[in-house]
C-alpha cells in the first residue's frame, strides 16, 4: 500500500474532531483512574470503565476497555489477564481507551500508581516522559515512525526501563480507520501526519513483574 493510501480519511474527517476525540477520551481516563481503588477486582475496573463512557455519551467502544493490574501491566492488548487480579494498597495499574465520539476515533491510555511503592510512581511517570520526549522528537524533526520507536527504546534504556517493542502504535480516523490497513506506526518508513496516528509507549521495570503504558494522538 502507498504512503497516501496509509495516511486516507474518510469525507467526514476534521483535525478539530479528532481532537475533540482525543480530549473527551482524556477525560474518560481521568474519571475511570479516580474511581479505582485497592481491592478492586480487574473485571470491576472493565465494568466500571464502559459504564462511564455510556454515561459520557459516547457513540460507541471501537476497542474493548482495557484495564490491567500489577503483573499485568507487562501484558499486551492482545495478551489475556491472568486471572482477575485485584488491586492491592501499594500497586499499578493503566488504563487503555478506544472511543468514538462524533464519528472520530479517541485513544488514550495511562498509568497509575496507589500506594507507596516508589519503583510504581516513577514507572507510571516515566511511561509519560518517554512518550513526551519521543512526540517532541517527531515534532522537531518530522522523521518516520520506524526512526520515531528506535528513538523510544534510547529514551527508555536512558531512564532505566525496558522498551516493549512488540507496541508499535497504531492508525486512527473518522471510523473505522481500520479499512486503511496502515500497519504499525513503528514500522511507517515515512513522516507520520498529525492527527492520524496513535504513539504508544509501554515500559518495564528491568527486574520486577510489572510495567507502564502511555499513548496519546499525535498533533
Amino acid at each position: 500500500m502507498n504512503i497516501e493510501a496509509k495516511q486516507q480519511v474518510g469525507q467526514s474527517f476534521s483535525i478539530a474532531a479528532m481532537r475533540h476525540a482525543r480530549d473527551m477520551t482524556w477525560v474518560a481516563v481521568e474519571k475511570i483512574a479516580a474511581a479505582i481503588r485497592p481491592g478492586m477486582h480487574e473485571s470491576e475496573a472493565n465494568a466500571l470503565g464502559k459504564k462511564l463512557l455510556q454515561e459520557m455519551g459516547m457513540d460507541r467502544i471501537w476497542h474493548p476497555v482495557l484495564i490491567r493490574f500489577g503483573e499485568d501491566t507487562l501484558r499486551t492488548f492482545k495478551e489475556r489477564s491472568a486471572g482477575d487480579p485485584t488491586l492491592g494498597s501499594d500497586d499499578i495499574f493503566f488504563i487503555d481507551l478506544g472511543v468514538v465520539w462524533d464519528g472520530h476515533e479517541g485513544d488514550a491510555g495511562a498509568t497509575f500508581a496507589v500506594g507507596d511503592d516508589n519503583d510504581m510512581q516513577r514507572c507510571a511517570e516515566a511511561a509519560k516522559t518517554v512518550f513526551d520526549e519521543v512526540a517532541r522528537h517527531w515534532r522537531d524533526t518530522g522523521c518516520s515512525g520506524i526512526a520515531l520507536y528506535e528513538y523510544a527504546a534510547a529514551r527508555a534504556e536512558a531512564h532505566g526501563w525496558r522498551l516493549n517493542v512488540d507496541i508499535k502504535g497504531h492508525r486512527v480516523s473518522d471510523f473505522p480507520h481500520a479499512i486503511y490497513k496502515a500497519g504499525n506506526l513503528g514500522d511507517f518508513d515515512k513522516q507520520p501526519a498529525a492527527g492520524l496516528w496513535i504513539l504508544e509507549i509501554q515500559i518495564a521495570h528491568p527486574t520486577r513483574a510489572f510495567g507502564a503504558f502511555y499513548e496519546d494522538l499525535l498533533v
